[in-house]
């Protein structure tokens, strides 16, 4: 919604506030002003109104004219080079001495031999905005209307003193989508008195009745339909002023009887249209269902198909406009038209919006059909269209309306207790504040103690229940006034719980080691919902089945995240994406029911699949394929993260590559898996080699973690020390690794296992394994002696519980 503030000045008295200062009292007070955009953005002096006396050739210039023109206090010459200047204008003179924008001064000067002092202007001169000028004034020097007073300032006239609010509305306040709507806001806010129109006509003696008549068949889609006839209307440009306010509210003014109903929308957020009597060629008006395929030729020369939901104006027999959205072509005044029918009507909501939807035509009328009218205001606003119809297309108004009311003009009764209003709030409003507050608001009510009993009034139908109203007195008290602290006996601040915060920051460990989040089905089709399934769940699980699937695809409820996340790589592999890692937190559902009979278990799960490249730095030449310890290493490094220990066990899984696979183990439990996928399965999906992992969801948000533990940074040195155990290659590394650290303790502080080989100088069912042992003490400096004696316990237990030797 955009507001002219010198529109709205005639309302309500503004206090002499800046554009800035209003507009900030009432995006405090709950509507947001989006911007505010002036009419001119430099503001100049000694610009007036001024008259033609005489207009004549310059004796040495072809396209100039040499003007004597009266600006009040004296006559100047001038000369002017625009194509439209003649005798007998007004025009915007620029007296010698004001300042143009741009920093052009106006002084006497010679053009071609011959003196001028001043300049006769174009509106783009005194840098109105494009969208600011009436059609009449685009080209050449702007000729003004014949009440323009000589040696007046021009600000007024031309509305080059005005700024524009843009309003950002949310959709309940659809009040605020007129002028008066505005005007109302404002008093509220400023505590001003409001000075609303009366529209006041002097009917010929003539009776509508004699011209028209009107009945609704669909009372609930039309509740009321007035029509007001004016006779012997003169089609001509509407006054300066209206085409000023217009296009500061960004209408476009076309000729009188249009931009009068267009200012009647804008005032009063009521719609009104105008009908060519003549054209309308009946003495009737029907609203009725339009039928299935029936057409009517809109304004804009389309036609439009129509169906039993769009309602439709009709002189009896045929759609002469689309209620709510837009008029017929063939009832549309024209340079010509003699008699109007002004129609001044309430549509239902709903069916407008249909209308618009179905149609794609969205008006001014329709968007305030579409969020609701003040029933109060449609006849007024009839009214208030002859008044200027009469006024400024010299129209004569015939007495009565043409009408069909079945409308409920009756306000809604909200309840609201003082005491409530303060506990919700955390203020100590007084019952007099609030009485004060809801005059402001012009609301009538009644009080009982700290009982209110308000009438909302109709022109807000936004306000229904206690809330609305707390919100009214929260926002014309001043939310800035409101407590900074929650009110006595609040409920605490909203927060992550702790299995929310641990989930979030599962996800972000997964986005910083590089995985993207995905977001898959839960549902799968018969073919893949036993794929992949993890060993720690129950090995006789049945999948749910849809009693209605939409699709054999998605036909059972998943057992498993990973099927779903290999079809995403495919996906993203077929688009020339090599290299994809995702990961998904989602839950499976589980059941060991032939015939569910109840409610399968829904189990949160964290599962991920990487292909194609994990390493690719080729400035530094080094790429590495993703392959079993980068998945490995993902997941200890979770685990890692979380401060919980886990352990991992090689593995034989279904659909998963035999000797790189391994599930993974915590708390004494199995809580999943992670490998490669099988190279018969990832062929299927054309992939190249897949790792995957999936992880209960569940066991990590359930299990408690130790608290996170320091160690002082050592001010002692470490020492390291290298090995190599030649073992039987059915002895797992891990193993090894825990001796040494169970061993070494507390002198050893880590253990890397760092190479292992088979081969040459080894037997052939043996392998070696070395390790990095690294020794520090806290409190001092280690000796050779300390470290060799603990080396030699190593050495000695290894040897002996893994049958081992030391490498030379």
């Amino acid at each position: 919604m955009l507001v002219s503030l010198n529109w709205l000045k005639n309302y309500v008295d503004l206090n002499d506030l800046t554009p800035e200062q209003l507009g900030e009292k009432i995006t405090k007070s709950g509507i947001e002003v989006d911007g505010i955009e002036y009419i001119i953005n430099e503001k100049s002096e000694n610009i007036v109104v001024g008259y033609v006396k005489e207009c004549e050739q310059h004796p040495n210039a072809d396209k100039l004219k040499l003007c004597q023109v009266d600006v009040g206090d004296e006559v100047l010459q001038i000369i002017c080079g625009a194509a439209n200047v003649a005798q007998g204008q007004k025009v915007v003179v620029a007296k010698p001495g004001a300042v143009l924008p741009g920093n052009f001064k106006i002084k006497k000067v010679k053009l071609r031999g011959i003196e001028s002092n001043g300049m006769i202007c174009s509106l783009q001169e005194l840098s109105v905005g494009e969208r600011f000028i009436v059609p009449a004034f685009a080209e050449g020097i702007a000729v003004l209307p014949e009440e323009a007073v000589v040696g007046e300032p021009v600000d007024d006239l031309l509305n080059l003193n005005d700024a524009v609010l843009e309003f950002d509305l949310t959709p309940n306040r659809a009040d605020a989508l007129s002028m008066l709507g505005v005007a109302y806001e404002v008093t509220a806010i400023l505590g001003e008195k409001i000075q609303l129109p009366e529209p006041k006509i002097n009917p010929i003696a003539e009776n509508v009745a004699n011209y028209v008549t009107v009945s609704v068949d669909d009372e609930e889609a039309c509740p009321y339909y007035g029509a007001f006839i004016i006779k012997d209307v003169k089609i001509k440009p509407s006054p300066l002023w209206m085409q000023n306010y217009l296009l500061a509210a960004g209408i476009r003014p076309i000729n009188n009887v249009v931009d009068i109903t267009n200012y009647v929308l804008l005032e009063y957020g009521q719609p009104l249209h105008a009908f060519d009597y003549d054209l309308l060629d009946s003495k009737e008006i029907l609203v009725r269902r339009a039928v299935d395929q029936e057409e009517i030729v809109t304004l804009d020369d389309q036609t439009r198909v129509l169906s039993n939901e769009h309602l439709l104006i009709t002189n009896g027999k045929k759609g002469v406009a689309l209620a709510g959205v837009m008029g017929g072509a063939n009832t549309e005044v024209y340079e010509e038209t003699n008699t109007i029918l002004l129609e001044a009507a309430y549509f239902d909501s709903k069916t407008i919006r249909k209308a618009v939807m179905n149609t794609g035509l969205r008006s001014e009328a329709s968007t305030r059909y579409e969020k609701g009218v003040d029933p109060n205001r449609v006849k007024e606003a009839g009214l208030r269209g002859c008044e200027l119809l009469e006024k400024y297309a010299d129209g004569k108004v015939v007495e009565g309306v043409a009408e069909f009311d079945q409308l409920d003009r009756s306000e809604k009764v909200v309840e609201m207790n003082s005491q409530e209003v303060n506990k919700r709030l955390g203020t100590k409003i007084s019952n007099e504040e609030i009485e004060e507050i809801l005059t402001k608001l012009r609301f009538t009510f009644e009080r009982k103690d700290d009982d209110f009993t308000v009438f909302a009034p109709t022109r807000r139908g936004d306000i229904t229940i206690f809330e609305d109203m707390l919100e009214e007195v929260a926002r014309i008290y001043g939310y800035d006034l409101l407590p900074y602290t929650l009110p006595e006996n609040a409920s605490k601040p909203g927060g992550l719980t702790k299995q929310q915060q641990l989930k979030r920051d599962v996800k972000n460990y997964m986005q910083s080691v590089g995985l993207s989040e995905a977001i898959t089905y839960s549902l799968t089709d018969k073919e893949r919902v036993h794929e992949l399934v993890s060993p720690d769940l129950p090995n006789n699980l049945r999948p749910v089945e849809l009693a209605m699937p939409m699709s054999e695809d998605h036909q059972y409820l998943r057992l498993s995240l990973l099927p779903e996340l290999l079809n995403r790589l495919t996906y993203n592999v077929a688009r020339k994406q090599a290299n994809v890692a995702l990961y998904e937190v989602g839950s499976v559902f589980l059941s060991e029911e032939e015939k569910i009979t109840k409610q399968p278990l829904e189990q949160l799960r964290l599962a991920g699949a990487i292909t194609g490249t994990w390493v690719d730095h080729k400035w530094q030449q080094e790429v590495k394929q993703v392959d079993f310890y980068v998945i490995k290493g993902i997941v200890e490094g979770l685990f890692r993260y979380l401060n919980m220990d886990v352990t991992f066990e090689q593995a034989v899984v279904k659909d998963m590559h035999p000797g790189r696979c391994a599930t993974v183990h915590a708390g004494g439990k199995q809580i999943g898996f992670l490998g490669q996928v099988h190279p018969n399965m990832t062929k299927r999906q054309d992939l190249k080699e897949t790792y995957v992992f999936d992880i209960d969801m569940e066991y990590i948000l359930k299990t408690d973690r130790p608290e996170l533990t320091y160690d002082v940074v050592p001010k002692y040195p470490s020492i390291l020390r290298d090995i190599a155990f030649v073992v039987d290659e059915k002895v797992m590394a891990g193993e090894i690794k825990e001796e040494i650290e169970r061993i070494g303790t507390p002198l050893v502080k880590r253990v890397e296992a760092f190479d292992v080989y088979t081969g040459e100088n080894i037997g052939d069912n043996e392998k070696s394994i070395a390790y990095n042992i690294h020794y520090q003490d806290p409190e001092k400096t280690l000796t050779d002696d300390e470290v060799d004696a603990s080396f030699k316990k190593i050495i000695d237990a290894v040897s002996e519980k893994f049958g081992a030797y030391v490498r030379s």
